[in-house]
């Protein structure tokens, strides 16, 4: 009896070694991991090592229905107008104008198209102009495992890109396009900034995922479009940690948000303090010289704003701003 407890807590003691305690994220190597469910916080243990459903990613990708657009505006802001790729009816007779800004919105793992990130980013980019929203709704793929999920999200990416793409031959223009990303979605609307050819105006990328994205070449980078910004709240666990834009934004010093007690709020606040900025405009960051400064609050640069909703944003570095514990910020 006695060897036999003996055994169950070396067991024990061996598990609690592997399984990581679900406030301390990921690090490089981790075969289990916590991450959280977009919009709501929910905890899910991945294992990294869970194969891949190719075949389902092929299947997925393969017919663009799978996708949802839904269409958002001043008059319908509230409930979406679903447009059809390749069916021009379905833009030519819904609420999107051709001349004006269109926003796209693309949410990430275990996410949908009605979450509360995408609420947040909806209501706050229609409270601030007159403008199209399109939400792309992935959730069929996304709430696949992580590994699935992860593996697909390149490939959805190139599918958005082909909207855009669509949209333009039917009369709109590249320069007015917007693609903000939350978590996979950051990756995402990189690679449908790639497959325009980067010709998109404007990318941001909302803590683009960091487990499993430390290979490979489909994720992020600041080529996709014509100007990419990156807002980091939570690097090194359940985000990227490394500067992937024009613009690399490391708020509070990228990691431990204020009033947040978990990776997940952190991970969360990416998109809060987008919403925020987008309405108010008013947190302005430094620059500076190196990651390392940004991240022991040693910035000295001169200030220019994180986020908002401004299309033809210019300058290029690493910024920091130290934010407050509440909405605004």
């Amino acid at each position: 009896m006695k060897s036999f407890l003996l055994l169950f807590l070396a067991i024990a003691a061996c598990a609690a070694s592997v399984l990581k305690d679900p406030v301390s994220g990921y690090k490089d190597g981790d075969r289990y991991f916590y991450f959280p469910g977009d919009g709501d916080d929910t905890l899910h243990l991945v294992d990294a090592e869970e194969p891949v459903d190719f075949e389902y990613i092929e299947r997925y990708t393969r017919n663009p229905d799978n996708n949802g657009y839904w269409l958002y505006t001043s008059r319908n802001p509230s409930s979406a107008q679903e447009l059809k790729f390749r069916d021009a009816n379905s833009v030519l007779n819904s609420n999107f104008d051709f001349s004006k800004v269109t926003v796209f919105l693309a949410h990430g793992w275990n996410g949908h198209g009605g979450n509360s990130m995408n609420r947040i980013l909806i209501d706050a980019f229609l409270q601030n102009g007159d403008v199209n929203v399109i939400v792309l709704d992935w959730s069929k793929l996304a709430n696949r495992g992580y590994t699935t999920a992860r593996s697909g999200t390149a490939e959805v990416g190139r599918g958005l890109g082909q909207f855009v793409n669509w949209l333009v031959q039917l009369g709109f223009s590249y320069e007015r396009v917007h693609l903000v990303g939350f978590s996979l979605g950051g990756h995402l609307v990189g690679n449908a900034g790639r497959e325009t050819g980067s010709q998109v105006q404007r990318i941001t990328a909302l803590d683009p995922a960091g487990p499993l994205w430390g290979w490979g070449r489909d994720h992020l980078a600041k080529t996709d479009g014509r100007y990419v910004e990156v807002i980091h709240t939570n690097t090194g666990l359940l985000g990227y940690n490394d500067p992937l834009g024009d613009a690399d934004f490391y708020p509070n010093g990228g990691s431990g948000m204020p009033g947040c007690w978990t990776n997940a709020c952190s991970h969360s606040r990416a998109y809060e303090y987008m919403a925020s900025t987008v309405k108010h405009n008013h947190l302005h960051a430094n620059e500076c010289a190196t990651l390392r400064e940004a991240t022991r609050n040693n910035c000295r640069g001169t200030v220019y704003p994180m986020g908002n909703s401004d299309l033809f944003k210019s300058r290029s570095g690493i910024f920091r701003v130290n934010t407050g514990r509440n909405y605004p910020y």
